[in-house]
C-alpha cells in the first residue's frame, strides 16, 4: 500500500476538479478521451467469476491460474462481493480454506456503470485506491471488469484512430463550405436532453465536438466547447424535472451553446456558481456525479456565460466562444 501523503488538488477533486485558465486552453487528447470513451469498450467483458457457496480454496485456484488478484462473487447473475487476495490470505491465516467464498468475499462494494464515461472510473481509482472495479449495466447484472491498465489500453487504441481519421476530417473541413455565399451564415444543432438519462450522458457533446472539428475547428477550441458542452448536458440530466435542450450555433467569429429547460430553476444563482455547491441528490451522488464542478469547468473553458433562472419556471444557460481569425486563417491555408 502507498504511504499516506496528502491529496493534490486533482485527486480531491477527481473529474470534477475545478478547470483552471490554463487547463482551459491547454486541453489535450488524452483528457479529453476520459470524457468521450465509455467504460464498456475498455472493460474486460470475459469475466473470470465464482459462485458464493465454493471453498476459499477454490478461488485461490482461480487466482494463481489465472495471474489476478481477485474474482467477482456471482448469484442469479448479480454481483454479490468480491473475494480478493486479501480476503483469501485472511482465511488461509485462519486455517479455513474449505469454507465457503461469501464467509471472506467483500460485500461493500464500489462498482461503475457501462454507460459512465472512463473520466468516473478515473475518479473513483484515484479516491478509493482500488486496482479494480466491477462493472454493471443498467439491470444492475455483471457485465464486466476494468482496471487503470484497461483504460490506458482503451486511450491509446483511440489515439491510434484519430491519428488515421485526421486527414480526412481536415479534408473534408477545409472544402465543406467553399461554395457557401451568404451576408450571414450560422449551423445549428440541437439536442434533446432527458432527464435521469444517464446512460446515454455526454453523447450529444461528444457529436457536437465532432461537428466542430468536421467544419475545421482548432482542436484546443472543440475541446473546450466539448467540455463545456458536456458539463451542460450533464446539468440537464442531473438537475431538470423533464430534462430540456441543448443547442450549438456555429458562426465564423462566434460559437454559442445553450441549454433551457422548464424547470426546476435555480434558487440562487451565486450559489451555484461556488465550487462545490450541488443540489444533487444523495442518489445522484453515490453515481459520482453532482460534485457542483460542472458550472465552474464551463466557465473557464467559455468566454462568456450567463445563466437566467425563475423558481419553478426553468433555466436558461448561455455560453458563448470567441473564435479567433488566426484559427479561420490557418483552416483555409491547410486545403
Amino acid at each position: 500500500m502507498d504511504p499516506i501523503r496528502p491529496q493534490t488538488e486533482q485527486e480531491k477533486f477527481g473529474r470534477h476538479r475545478p478547470l483552471t485558465d490554463r487547463d482551459a486552453h491547454e486541453i489535450n487528447r488524452i483528457e479529453e478521451l476520459s470524457y468521450d470513451l465509455k467504460v464498456r469498450e475498455v472493460m474486460i467483458s470475459n469475466v473470470i467469476t465464482t459462485p458464493p457457496n465454493v471453498p476459499v480454496s477454490k478461488a485461490l485456484e482461480l487466482v494463481r491460474v489465472n495471474r489476478i488478484s481477485g474474482v467477482p462473487v456471482v448469484h442469479d447473475e448479480t454481483l454479490v462481493g468480491i473475494i480478493s487476495l486479501e480476503d483469501i490470505v485472511r482465511a488461509l491465516q485462519n486455517n479455513e480454506l474449505g469454507e465457503p467464498v461469501q464467509k471472506y468475499m467483500t460485500t461493500d462494494l464500489v462498482t461503475v456503470n457501462t454507460f459512465d464515461s472512463i473520466v468516473e472510473a478515473i475518479k473513483i481509482f484515484t479516491e478509493k485506491r482500488l486496482g479494480r472495479l466491477p462493472v454493471i449495466d443498467e439491470h444492475k447484472k455483471l457485465a464486466g471488469i476494468i482496471t487503470k491498465g484497461d483504460i490506458t489500453r482503451g486511450i491509446l487504441l483511440a489515439v491510434q484512430r484519430d491519428y488515421k481519421e485526421e486527414e480526412v476530417r481536415r479534408y473534408r473541413a477545409s472544402h465543406l463550405f467553399d461554395d457557401i455565399v451568404s451576408d450571414r451564415t450560422t449551423l445549428v444543432l440541437r439536442y434533446n436532453i432527458k432527464a435521469g438519462d444517464f446512460t446515454h450522458g455526454g453523447n450529444a457533446s461528444s457529436h457536437i465536438k465532432r461537428a466542430l472539428l468536421r467544419l475545421g475547428a482548432d482542436s484546443q477550441l472543440a475541446r473546450r466547447c466539448g467540455i463545456a458542452a458536456y458539463e451542460a448536458e450533464m446539468n440537464l440530466i442531473i438537475h431538470t424535472t423533464n430534462g430540456g435542450m441543448l443547442k450549438l450555433e456555429v458562426e465564423p467569429r462566434k460559437i454559442t451553446l445553450s441549454t433551457t429547460d422548464d424547470g426546476p430553476g435555480i434558487e440562487d444563482i451565486q450559489k451555484v456558481l461556488q465550487p462545490g455547491y450541488s443540489t444533487a441528490t444523495d442518489k445522484v451522488r453515490e453515481m459520482g456525479f453532482g460534485a457542483g464542478m460542472g458550472l465552474v469547468n464551463i466557465q473557464k473553458c467559455v468566454d462568456k456565460m450567463e445563466i437566467e433562472s425563475t423558481r419553478g419556471k426553468g433555466t436558461k444557460l448561455l455560453m458563448r466562444i470567441a473564435v479567433p481569425s488566426e484559427i479561420l486563417n490557418s483552416n483555409k491555408g491547410s486545403s
